[in-house]
C-alpha cells in the first residue's frame, strides 16, 4: 500500500541502524531516502532518528513511532489476508521465529502439509531461541514463535504447550542402548557433548544437576545440535535432545535415541506463542492452528 510506504522505510532504518544500509536493502540512494525521513521529521515536529558517526538510532519519539509503525504494517497484512481469504485463495506471510530442534524435521514437514494446500502462502522461518525468539514477536519480525523452555515476557501470549522429555543421544554400539530408558547417573559415567547455556536442552540438565552430587564436565559444547549429533557418532559419546528434534520413527543411520528417566529430569515444555492482544492474519491463524492440533497429538499428555 502506498500509505505505507514511508512507514516501511522507517521501519528499514531502524533494523538496519544506517540510512546508507537500508537504502541499498530498498534499492533506493541514500540521499532520497533521508529527504524522506527529514520530511517525515519536518511533519512531525520531532526526530525520528539520532544521527551517530556510524550509523542512526530511535530517538525516544522514534521508539513510539516504530510501535506504532509496526502494528500498522501487521494490520495492513492482516486485512490483506482477510481479503484474500473471501476469494477462496488464501495467500499471505507466515513468519516463524523457533528454537532449533524444530528445523531438521518438525517445520518442514508441517510447512510442506500447509503449502500443499495453500500454494499461494509464503514461509520466512527464523532461528530465534528463548529471548530472542519472543522479542521476535514484539518487533514484528515473527508472527509465531516456537520454542522449548522459553524466558517468559509479558508480551508473549502461550497457544498452547507441550512436555518435551529429554532422550540421549548416542551411537547405536554404545554400552547404554541395552535398556529402554537411562538414568542421568549412567549418562555421566561416559563422555558428554552439550548445547550451550542458551539452550533450553541445556537449562533442565543443569536444572536437574543442581541438587546432585554427579561428577559433570562436557566435553565437549556447541551451539549445533546437528553437530552434536554427528559428533556423538564420530568419538561414541553421548549428546541430548527432545523429542521434536528427532525423526518422528526415532531413526537416524548408526545412532541410538533412548529417554532419560524422568525422575532424573523433569520433563521441559515446548511453547508456541504469538504477541499479547495481536489478532493474526488468516494464513498465519490457520497454520497455527494446524500446528496445534498436530504437537497435542505427539505429545500431548
Amino acid at each position: 500500500m502506498r500509505h505505507l510506504t514511508t512507514l516501511r522505510y522507517v521501519d528499514a532504518i531502524a533494523r538496519a541502524g544506517s540510512i546508507r544500509k537500508a537504502a541499498e536493502m530498498l534499492a533506493l540512494t541514500s540521499t532520497a531516502l533521508n529527504r524522506r525521513i527529514l520530511a517525515m521529521e519536518d511533519e512531525l515536529g520531532v526526530q525520528i532518528f539520532e544521527r551517530l558517526p556510524r550509523g542512526v538510532r530511535l530517538s525516544s519519539a522514534g521508539e513510539i513511532l516504530i510501535h506504532h509503525i509496526r502494528n500498522q504494517i501487521s494490520d495492513m497484512e492482516r486485512v490483506k489476508s482477510q481479503i484474500a481469504d473471501l476469494s477462496g485463495v488464501r495467500r499471505g506471510t507466515v513468519s516463524i521465529a523457533c528454537s532449533q530442534a524444530l528445523l531438521p524435521f518438525f517445520l518442514p514437514e508441517q510447512i510442506t502439509r500447509y503449502r500443499r494446500e495453500h500454494p499461494g502462502v509464503n514461509f520466512r522461518v527464523h532461528l530465534r531461541d528463548r529471548a530472542a525468539a519472543e522479542q521476535a514477536l514484539v518487533d514484528h519480525t515473527a508472527d509465531l514463535a516456537l520454542v522449548f523452555e522459553p524466558i517468559r515476557m509479558a508480551e508473549f501470549h502461550t497457544i498452547l504447550s507441550v512436555p518435551q522429555p529429554l532422550y540421549a543421544v548416542m551411537p547405536e554400539d554404545h554400552p547404554l542402548t541395552a535398556g529402554d530408558t537411562i538414568r542421568l547417573k549412567e549418562c555421566l559415567q561416559y563422555p558428554v557433548a552439550l548445547p550451550t547455556r542458551s539452550y533450553g536442552v541445556r537449562h533442565i540438565i543443569d536444572t536437574a544437576l543442581i541438587n546432585s552430587n554427579l561428577p559433570f564436565e562436557a566435553v565437549v559444547e556447541s551451539d549445533s545440535f546437528e553437530f552434536l549429533r554427528s559428533h556423538a557418532v564420530e568419538e561414541g559419546i553421548i549428546s541430548f535432545q527432545i523429542p521434536i528434534g528427532l525423526p518422528q520413527a526415532n531413526t537416524v543411520p548408526g545412532v541410538a535415541i533412548r529417554p532419560v528417566d524422568e525422575r532424573d529430569v523433569p520433563l521441559g515444555l515446548l511453547y508456541m506463542g504469538q504477541l499479547r492482544d495481536r489478532t493474526l492474519p488468516v494464513a498465519v491463524a490457520r497454520f497455527a492452528e494446524q500446528v496445534a492440533k498436530v504437537l497435542e497429538e505427539r505429545y500431548g499428555r
